[in-house]
């Protein structure tokens, strides 16, 4: 994958730190969540501050976040790294966001409007449109694809009147991102991931709540089994993480 540019140089002034500390959290936020920055890996202030072309103050703002969000741990004696990935939870990972999402879903459903149908239908047709590698010949993930991925889930739960439960449901899909992104490239794939999304989408807007449940249900489960089983592939190639 291509470097992303450094980002613009640095000024004195404190707004211009807060709004660099939120671009560098941004960036390593992204990165850590595609798999970039490996889990376990060691982020050395100075070595970060080059990679992204960022100073010290913007860049710890940044990691403190990221520490909050569980995505990085501090260490007082031993600085910061990328929180490690344990792989035993994607079980109940798995569980307790179909669990969430089922109950998102039937609200959806039962708050559906037309202009939440024209919206799905557009982001359906682009992601049946949008290949979801970048290479035929091994999975390499298309950045586009998975926004499009995102975007349609989000949608999907939007009518949902609750703005906690749609947090939290975002929350797992975080983490369910981060896991299914490390184990991409170790498990190859001929499944219909465009059929799973059209079957769901059909029983929401018909409005067949437990249907489109049954579904999206489905979907998750596939999607753990086949992290499960490149995570193992990914587990016995490991290397040690590289520290920066």
């Amino acid at each position: 994958m291509a470097r992303k540019p450094a980002l613009p140089a640095q000024d004195s002034g404190e707004g211009n730190t807060m709004t660099r500390a939120t671009a560098v959290y941004e960036r390593l936020r992204a990165d850590i969540s595609d798999g970039l920055l490996a889990p376990g890996s060691k982020l050395r202030v100075e070595a970060v501050s080059k990679r992204y072309g960022v100073g010290a103050s913007p860049l710890r703002e940044a990691l403190s976040r990221l520490s909050a969000e569980g995505l990085v741990l501090r260490n007082d004696q031993r600085g910061f790294s990328v929180a490690p990935l344990d792989w035993a939870e994607l079980p109940l990972l798995t569980d307790t966001r179909v669990r969430l999402e089922s109950l998102a879903l039937r609200d959806a459903v039962a708050a559906r409007s037309s202009e939440w149908e024209d919206r799905l239908v557009v982001l359906l047709h682009r992601l049946g449109r949008t290949p979801r590698s970048l290479s035929s010949e091994t999975h390499q993930p298309n950045p586009v694809w998975e926004s499009l991925h995102r975007e349609f889930h989000q949608a999907l739960l939007s009518p949902c009147p609750s703005r906690w439960l749609r947090s939290f449901c975002d929350q797992l899909a975080d983490e369910a991102y981060r896991l299914r992104q490390v184990a991409a490239g170790h498990g190859a794939s001929k499944r219909n991931v465009h059929a799973e999304h059209l079957a769901i989408f059909e029983a929401a807007i018909a409005g067949r709540a437990e249907d489109a449940v049954a579904h999206l249900t489905r979907h998750y489960r596939t999607t753990a089994q086949m992290v499960a089983a490149a995570a193992g592939k990914s587990q016995r190639n490991a290397k040690p993480p590289p520290q920066l």
